[in-house]
């Protein structure tokens, strides 16, 4: 199994994009009359008929409460959905099911690293090492947790090859307590080194988060081989339900660490003097759970093993070498492509300026040709600051897009300099 992301799986490519396309509705219906060219899955991907249907046979033939009932219905929803939590454990080589943890989203999952582990750990003068190309849900619960405890925030810079610069390593480890960093930053698609940053946290006596929502759905991951403490990652980016995510952490550390929400189901007893919680994962889970989009989430990762993940990851580096190569053969230095340039030492996510067109105003005339992407900030102003830029445009690809939709790209972005050069 891979877990150096930058290394290029051998063989060639098996993605038959033209089928997948066809497992995915939403791609299949004209928009404003004209093909979608959907070009925004960092941000959300698109869900194919096998997840849609896995979440409504729950409703339809299974819809129960988990876990508290005694009776048919009850049972095999809790069963589909322990089943569920197992495909997540496997595609992410967890040494035990019971380590994964479903929350609504990654950043709620960074939320409680930072609120449970964090307050049971971190006090006044302790220090946390983040990057400079952290997503927000990565960087303002550590803002919160130093304005209430006094920790330190360190930050690792970038190169100007929009990679991190790790020169000062050792010297920003001095005294940590915590690493915490992206694998795979969403605006510039730059791959963090997580083997080496969890090797060298580990020597320092700190632990390593990883915000893995830009690798799961892309690289064959391995928590175990990658010598990690905490993941967190969301399904819908992975082409499963909005509403659910994901925090895995080493059993150990689960175990010893309070529980983030109080109520039903993460109890082993309560009286009127106090509480126990009860055993992983539930500990972490109070309430009910998104039953159906657990479901969901774990048809997503049978859809993803089956197209396999070293596939995926070969794709998206032979996409996103067209993508530089054509962008630059047709526009030439009217577009600037932030972050790496050699397509292995990045994910397919390109956040780039064109001319002097706002990325806004660029993002609007995309969508008039049925070309969609993102334009903004991209939840990263810390990067943007850096870059020298309050916003720019984002196209990102998966295992639904291929050379023909960024053809689609090149050519709207001449229109788009024809209308705003009158």
């Amino acid at each position: 199994m891979t877990t150096d992301p930058s290394s290029q799986p051998a063989g060639a490519t098996t993605l038959d994009v033209a089928k997948i396309k066809g497992d995915f509705p939403i791609l299949n219906k004209p928009i404003n009359g004209r093909e979608l060219i959907y070009l925004d899955s960092a941000s959300t991907s698109q869900k194919p008929t096998a997840v849609l249907d896995a979440m409504r046979e729950y409703y339809e033939n299974s819809n129960a409460n988990v876990h508290r009932g005694a009776y048919f219905l009850s049972d095999l929803a809790s069963r589909s959905m322990e089943r569920a939590r197992k495909r997540v454990a496997k595609l992410i080589g967890a040494p035990s099911s019971d380590e994964v943890i479903f929350t609504k989203n990654a950043t709620e999952s960074l939320n409680l690293i930072a609120y449970s582990w964090g307050r049971a750990n971190l006090n006044q003068g302790d220090v946390v090492v983040l990057s400079l190309i952290e997503h927000h849900a990565n960087i303002v619960p550590w803002h919160m947790l130093a304005a209430e405890r006094g920790i330190e925030l360190r930050f690792i810079p970038i190169g100007d090859d929009g990679l991190l610069d790790l020169s000062h390593l050792d010297e920003l480890l001095d005294g940590a307590k915590l690493v915490s960093v992206t694998a795979m930053g969403n605006v510039t698609g730059a791959i963090v080194p997580v083997q080496r940053l969890a090797a060298a946290a580990h020597a320092k006596g700190a632990l390593i988060a990883v915000d893995a929502c830009q690798l799961v759905p892309h690289v064959a991951t391995n928590v175990a081989e990658l010598d990690i403490d905490f993941a967190a990652f969301s399904g819908h980016k992975m082409c499963g339900p909005t509403g659910i995510g994901v925090l895995w952490a080493r059993k150990e550390l689960l175990e010893a660490m309070p529980p983030f929400l109080g109520g039903g189901g993460m109890i082993a007893n309560v009286t009127t003097e106090g509480f126990s919680t009860t055993d992983l994962p539930h500990k972490f889970e109070a309430g009910t759970p998104p039953i159906a989009e657990i479901i969901g989430l774990g048809a997503a990762v049978d859809y993803l093993l089956d197209l396999g993940m070293d596939n995926i990851r070969r794709h998206e580096i032979e996409l996103s070498a067209y993508f530089m190569r054509a962008m630059k053969e047709h526009h030439g230095d009217d577009v600037v492509i932030h972050g790496p340039s050699e397509p292995s030492q990045r994910g397919a996510v390109f956040s780039f300026a064109y001319k002097d067109v706002h990325p806004h105003d660029l993002s609007q005339v995309l969508d008039e040709h049925g070309v969609n992407v993102r334009a903004g900030h991209h939840c990263a102003k810390p990067l943007m600051k850096h870059l020298g830029v309050g916003a720019t445009a984002r196209a990102s690809l998966y295992i639904y897009n291929d050379e023909s939709d960024v053809d689609r790209l090149v050519a709207a972005l001449d229109d788009a300099a024809d209308l705003f050069s009158l």
